[in-house]
């Protein structure tokens, strides 16, 4: 049993994802599934119950788990302690799919250059209730949220970006050709959503709701590239941030469609607990992403 199959052990019990952990830890994915069928051949019992595409504990795996993260802590102590050449330390950073994807990876590329021993672990946030929550309760260090309206109790937040929400939907869809779209024209539409949760998919159900527009026809994906390709391929219309389709826009793959709506910016925070102190290396890494969020060249 290796240190390493149990970190990839730990971030498949979050993601409950083989794909997902294979990207959060830059592994390739059949390295991933060689990780925990080692594991499942010392313990001689499954982990996961592999149930078609979904991903689930067995009884063993929650067991597992409390003892791979005490293993990881005590490592990680052995770790601090007899390092006297640079301080080490992990940081726990929970951000939603769009943030890791199209936000997160050249910032934490110059951290990393900075602060070569310092581990950076991602947990996935599918929403910002739950990022708060796991702030609370101190499985997280930092998060990257989007919340506009609620306040965490005990969360402190430093606003780094405005950036628009699109309805997107392939070039060939009719409504593609419209001058306007009337929040109304979506009633027969089918919808690509994001997980329930999301900030910008709680937005666009507040303005259908507001025009009396089901969600009857509407399909729920936890990746952003599937809604993208789904939209691309015109199964449908999607909602989302302008920094996850700029690229699809310019080739042509997928059509901004003009929305008489007025939904309000997506606003990126940076979140702490209030009570979290923060080490040295952790007000580094707060400083510099306030910075390389304010160079607007990181986001033309």
């Amino acid at each position: 049993m290796e240190l390493k199959q149990l970190y990839t052990f730990l971030m498949a019990s979050e993601t409950l994802n083989f794909t997902k952990t294979a990207q959060m830890l830059n592994y390739a994915q059949s390295s991933v599934t060689a990780q925990i069928k080692a594991l499942e051949r010392e313990f001689e019992t499954p982990l996961f119950d592999r149930l078609g595409k979904r991903l689930i504990l067995t009884e063993g795996g929650h067991k597992f788990r409390s003892y791979a993260q005490s293993i990881v802590n005590l490592s990680e102590e052995a770790k601090k302690t007899i390092s006297n050449s640079q301080e080490t330390m992990t940081i726990k950073i929970g951000a939603q799919e769009s943030q890791c994807t199209y936000r997160l990876p050249h910032l934490l590329k110059e951290f990393k250059q900075k602060y070569p021993l310092v581990r950076l672990v991602f947990k996935p946030a599918h929403s910002d209730k739950k990022a708060a929550q796991d702030l609370k309760e101190g499985t997280l260090d930092v998060a990257f949220i989007t919340d506009r309206e609620e306040e965490h109790h005990n969360i402190q937040t430093e606003t780094l970006l405005e950036e628009k929400l699109l309805l997107v939907t392939s070039p060939e869809h009719p409504l593609s050709k419209a001058s306007i779209i009337e929040t109304s024209d979506l009633q027969n539409e089918t919808l690509l959503l994001t997980e329930s949760g999301c900030s910008y998919r709680t937005l666009f159900e507040k303005e259908l709701l507001l025009y009396g527009v089901s969600l009857t026809n509407a399909i729920e994906f936890l990746s952003i590239e599937a809604i993208k390709k789904c939209a691309a391929a015109n199964l449908g219309i999607a909602l989302l941030p302008e920094m996850t389709i700029r690229r699809e826009i310019e080739n042509g793959d997928l059509q901004s469609l003009s929305w008489n709506a007025s939904l309000p910016p997506l606003i990126t925070k940076m979140a702490f607990h209030e009570n979290k102190w923060l080490s040295p290396i952790l007000h580094d890494f707060r400083n510099m992403t306030t910075d390389y969020f304010q160079r607007k060249e990181n986001f033309c």
